[in-house]
């Protein structure tokens, strides 16, 4: 399995997804910055004010189309020169095929993480915040990397069963613009493209509730679990 991890990383040594990840959450960080700063007679929580206006764009549009570009590339590069034929062919199980992509988009959504965690607390300080971050920070985005994962094994999924790049990336945007509306009905606790947003406690960090996430957790564990079994067993019906 370490084997199967390493040779999906070794593709992404000098891929073009890394431009995404450069340039897509400063975009979002800068029009959240903006966003807090022309309103900051309203938002008055500072941090966590702030964090509402950084993850507006990131949960809700970035972060998800994000994902989607990674994992639609993960999958198109099996099925560029019939590369599926060789990769069904090796004596590995199916599975191990489909959770080293898991696992490689997984360490891409990580750095994401700590790359938005960096942006946001750059951008409190170029506005003026010099009060401590928010205790609950990494909590937030250790709760987007959760969520996230949901996104990944699904969006894994639609690219191995979809033979295209752009279907499956516009899949992940009509997902996560879905999840604003599931989130406004109250079940974004369960909508899987919603879970990252409800992680990162999007809409109302200032009422953190540390007693919510062990649901949470186990929502994000099943989905996972689901969504992988369902692209293992895919690969497998592929391969015969």
């Amino acid at each position: 399995m370490i084997r199967v991890i390493k040779a999906e990383c070794i593709k992404l040594r000098r891929s073009p997804i890394w431009l995404a990840f450069l340039l897509m959450p400063p975009i979002s960080a800068l029009l959240g910055t903006i966003n807090y700063s022309a309103n900051t007679e309203i938002l008055q929580n500072e941090w966590y004010s702030l964090w509402t206006q950084h993850t507006l764009f990131i949960c809700y549009l970035i972060l998800p189309l994000m994902l989607g570009i990674y994992c639609a590339y993960l999958m198109r590069l099996e099925y560029n020169n019939n590369n599926w034929n060789k990769v069904l062919t090796l004596p590995i199980p199916i599975y191990k095929v489909f959770l080293g992509k898991v696992a490689a988009a997984f360490f891409m959504l990580v750095i994401s993480q700590v790359w938005i965690g960096i942006l946001f607390v750059i951008s409190g300080r170029i506005v003026g915040l010099d009060s401590p971050l928010p205790s609950q920070m990494l909590v937030w985005l250790m709760g987007g990397v959760l969520g996230g994962t949901v996104i990944i094994a699904i969006q894994l999924l639609l690219s191995a069963a979809i033979n295209s790049f752009a279907l499956p990336v516009g899949v992940a945007l009509g997902g996560s613009i879905s999840g604003i509306a599931a989130l406004a009905k109250g079940f974004g606790n369960i909508y899987p493209y919603s879970l990252m947003a409800y992680g990162m406690n999007s809409n109302s960090p200032q009422e953190f509730d540390i007693g919510t996430y062990p649901i949470f957790v186990l929502i994000c564990i099943v989905y996972t679990v689901l969504f992988s079994a369902a692209g293992s067993i895919y690969l497998a019906k592929r391969d015969n």
